[in-house]
């Protein structure tokens, strides 16, 4: 095996990711850094100008408050959050976020984002809390910002390095090692605090595209469980593991949806023509009181939908030509009405080219004119996500200042978004029961938990203690798979059949078989029950023996070797979160069809979950879910927000 090259980078904060998340904290830290002194370090495993959720571009900003205009308050959105989540919400994390994120879209344009305007110069809002965007260097001009940032403040960026593991000082984070994914060299950052943002995990479930389709997928594939894994292993309490997430896009080529239903008021129904929404309405009450309120959970708008999918009422179209027809038909004259049905066709298409090109491109291939005929749209598979409608990552600390005397104990332990680990913070995909912040308010909430961090370091400004006995041993670990293939791939012809390892690929469809057949995925109509979990738990013991024997031919099949075993500690969590919670919650999401009811009395409660990564072992807790929002809102009066 070739010789690795060890490269040692000293720093003061160490922000692992290049996302969304990552960029405003590599932002707001700079602007810190340069008032104390301090050495900022961004790593990332892509690079940084097309990394992350937003690296294809978006067609809207989802998270936009609005608060000048005094239509909408921070509790609206809160209680949003709230319901939306079917209860279950960290509220003083997302009023937090929620206070700031106007700023961050005004950062955006002045950056240069194109933002929607009417001819009054208004933004163009797609539903309350959305903008239509012309996104699709939205990630180019946020990563500009950030590396321009970190120039001005003497910091420095790594691309194109993968982190895998955190360094430990005892229950303190110190840093994290990785490695080149284009160069012989092990990566080992020791820090004196350290922000992971790392996105969430795609194709931890088998996904519909399979077959020349595969990688497809609304969430970006390569986000593959990093900040779960990181912080995981570095025994930090998580949090809303069993809360996957499960979009509805157009069908194949996972096309956005939300302009439709929010800016062209397009409706969905089945393949007679029966608005789901309507005719399994009663369903609803089933799921009291988040059933009833306005807007429907997302989760349920999927359940009345998949209801429909199961009683053979399949497909489902979204109805584009009624829509378009509906809005050109208001207008005063023929002339006009033909204007505005080339503009709608126009934006149409171009809510893809900004973010999704391959649904473009499939509703050209399949002869799909939105004007003339609608498209089918399906459930796409599960993902790990905590700025969209899911919630999974860490627990971490919310802010001082938005805390009650209810609150104040479970919530608050220090620094703003520091995880339940001394020194490790979360931001983004990586924190957790702090849903809908999306692309700006993962932006916002990286500044946060910077600013945060950089207060940290000035705190606890001594040199971080890093022990070479566990560089060396970590080391080892990560260039195993490299090893195990030199050493055994002469025992066969072919390179794929080996009783000796498992290559990646082989890994990860081994992971998602049992994901999707023991834990509700796609071919389980996203149905599961204790028994299945328990049978799942097994089999995912065995995978997980088996990923010491991991084989990687090359650079590339390593950081796949290592992007398969961080899915599968995020596949463990979810399925110990998912048997504790002892109700189904989020029908939609997934189904738990021995226990198919909504218990508010005994779950109505966040599931928490801690690895001790020394002893191999899980513990699972509850914790309460504390209302702030009226205490919120009156602080924020006081101090004039």
């Amino acid at each position: 095996m070739a010789e690795f090259e060890t490269v040692t980078v000293e720093t003061d904060l160490l922000i692992c990711g290049g996302g969304m998340a990552a960029c405003g904290a590599a932002v707001e830290a700079s602007y810190w850094a340069k008032k104390h002194g301090i050495k900022v370090t961004l790593v990332d495993k892509a690079a940084v100008d097309r990394s992350g959720a937003v690296a294809m571009g978006l067609s809207a900003i989802n998270q936009y408050i609005d608060l000048n205009s005094g239509n909408n308050t921070i509790r609206d959105y809160v209680d949003y959050v709230r319901n939306d989540l079917m209860g279950i919400t960290r509220e003083d994390l997302v009023a937090s976020i929620a206070r700031h994120v106007d700023s961050t879209v005004h950062l955006f344009e002045k950056w240069g984002l194109p933002i929607w305007k009417d001819e009054q110069g208004n933004y163009v809002h797609e539903g309350r809390w959305q903008l239509m965007i012309n996104g699709e260097s939205y990630k180019v001009i946020v990563a500009e910002a950030a590396k321009n940032a970190l120039a001005e403040a003497g910091g420095e960026y790594y691309e194109r390095v993968f982190i895998t593991h955190p360094l430990m000082d005892g229950q303190k984070c110190v840093g994290a090692i990785g490695f080149s994914v284009r160069e012989n060299k092990i990566y080992v950052f020791k820090a004196k605090a350290t922000i992971v943002a790392m996105g969430g995990a795609v194709h931890v479930f088998k996904p519909r595209s399979t077959g020349e389709g595969f990688g497809r997928s609304w969430y970006p594939p390569f986000n593959s469980g990093a900040s779960a894994f990181f912080t995981i292993w570095a025994g930090a309490e998580m949090t809303c593991q069993e809360v996957r997430f499960i979009p509805v896009r157009f069908k194949d080529a996972y096309g956005p949806v939300g302009a439709w239903f929010l800016l062209f008021k397009s409706v969905a129904t089945n393949a007679y023509g029966d608005n789901y929404m309507q005719t399994n309405a009663a369903e609803l009450d089933k799921w009291l009181p988040y059933g009833r309120v306005k807007p429907c959970p997302a989760n349920l708008r999927n359940w009345l939908m998949m209801l429909d999918v199961m009683e053979g009422k399949a497909p489902i179209y979204m109805q584009t030509a009624d829509a378009i027809k509906r809005i050109a038909e208001q207008a005063p004259d023929e002339k006009t009405a033909k204007r505005k049905l080339r503009e709608l066709e126009s934006e149409a298409w171009e809510d893809f080219l900004d973010m999704t090109i391959s649904q473009a491109i499939l509703w050209a291939a399949t002869n799909v004119e939105p004007e003339k005929r609608p498209s089918e749209i399906m459930a796409c598979d599960p993902y790990f996500i905590g700025s969209h409608s899911g919630a999974s990552g860490a627990w971490v600390s919310g802010p001082e200042d938005l805390q009650n005397e209810a609150t104040r104990d479970e919530y608050f332990w220090g620094y703003t978004n520091m995880t339940t680990v001394d020194a490790l913070f979360a931001a983004g995909d990586a924190s957790g029961a702090s849903s809908h912040k999306f692309s700006s308010g993962s932006f916002t909430e990286g500044r946060i938990a910077a600013k945060s961090a950089v207060a940290y370091v000035v705190d606890h400004n001594e040199p971080p203690t890093v022990d070479q006995a566990q560089v060396d041993e970590l080391k080892a670990k990560i260039l195993k798979p490299l090893e195990t293939f030199q050493q055994h791939k002469d025992a066969t012809t072919d390179p794929d059949i080996n009783p000796n390892y498992i290559r990646p690929k082989q890994h990860m469809y081994r992971l998602q078989k049992i994901m999707d057949e023991y834990a509700g995925g796609v071919s389980a109509q996203f149905k599961t029950s204790d028994k299945l979990l328990e049978k799942g738990m097994e089999l995912l013991g065995y995978l997980k023996e088996d990923s010491e024997k991991l084989a990687a031919q090359n650079l590339h099949e390593l950081m796949r070797c290592w992007e398969s075993v961080h899915r599968m500690y995020q596949a463990d969590a979810h399925m110990r979160s998912i048997l504790f919670r002892e109700e189904t919650r989020w029908p939609g999401y997934y189904f738990r069809s021995d226990k198919p009811s909504i218990d508010n009395k005994n779950w109505l409660a966040f599931v928490n979950c801690v690895y001790d990564r020394d002893k191999d072992e899980w513990t699972m807790m509850k914790k309460p879910v504390k209302y702030i929002v009226a205490e919120v809102e009156q602080q924020l009066s006081e101090a004039g927000g």
